[in-house]
């Protein structure tokens, strides 16, 4: 269960039940899909179960309107840039806040995920001010800057959890064998770190993608 051949067996065992209790959550959040997915295929206006009759109707409908393809391709290009420099951003943070000599660490943290603790009204409210004093409102510039501050907090959680379990050994043995430090980083630290960029990532897109208030106010 990816562990080394010397793990104990309460190790093992424990391992088991972190897998069991994640897939438990995962089949909690993913149940609804097994409802909502039927649903779409109802010829009904309204949400029938079971269904009497199906239909593709409703895709007909949003496939066929401008306006939805429209807004589903300026919701990609925005999530996907946002995705981008969130991740870069955050991974950097990440990268500087876990050295054991970064000063004033819980501060700088503090201050990174503070976008997640502020109701969303008030950052909607501040970004549109901002923005609005360099003309970055109703441009897709500024709301994949918003946007990119509401990722970033993400993308340093996630990366600075991963790094927490980093061995920091691996990369100083790859720069004493002549590694200059890009190369260490990309082909030995990025590599181990990975999972969580890549977590990270995704929560930056889905963030940017299904996020309507500050939006509305940016455009």
């Amino acid at each position: 269960m990816w562990l080394p051949s010397y793990a104990t067996r309460s190790e093992r065992l424990l391992r088991i039940l972190v897998v069991m209790l994640a897939i438990a959550v995962l089949l909690f959040l993913v149940a609804p899909l097994f409802i909502i997915v039927p649903l779409s295929f109802s010829k009904d206006p309204f949400f029938t179960l079971p269904v009497r009759e199906y239909s593709l109707r409703w895709y007909e409908d949003f496939f066929g309107n401008a306006r939805w393809m429209t807004a589903i391709f300026n919701s990609a290009v925005a999530a996907v840039a946002t995705t981008i420099l969130a991740t870069t951003l955050g991974t950097l943070a990440a990268l500087g806040i876990s050295r054991p000599d970064f000063p004033a660490r819980r501060l700088v943290m503090a201050l990174l995920i503070s976008p997640m603790i502020v109701p969303i009204v008030i950052v909607a409210v501040g970004s549109y001010l901002f923005f609005g004093q360099f003309g970055l409102t109703n441009t897709r510039t500024g709301l994949v800057l918003a946007h990119t501050a509401l990722a970033t907090p993400f993308v340093v959680i996630t990366v600075t959890a991963t790094l927490s379990t980093y061995d920091t050994n691996l990369t100083r043995a790859a720069l004493s064998l002549g590694a200059p430090p890009t190369s260490a980083f990309f082909r030995v630290t990025l590599p181990n770190i990975m999972p969580g960029v890549v977590s990270g990532a995704i929560f930056a897109f889905a963030t940017s993608f299904d996020e309507v208030v500050v939006a509305l106010f940016m455009t």
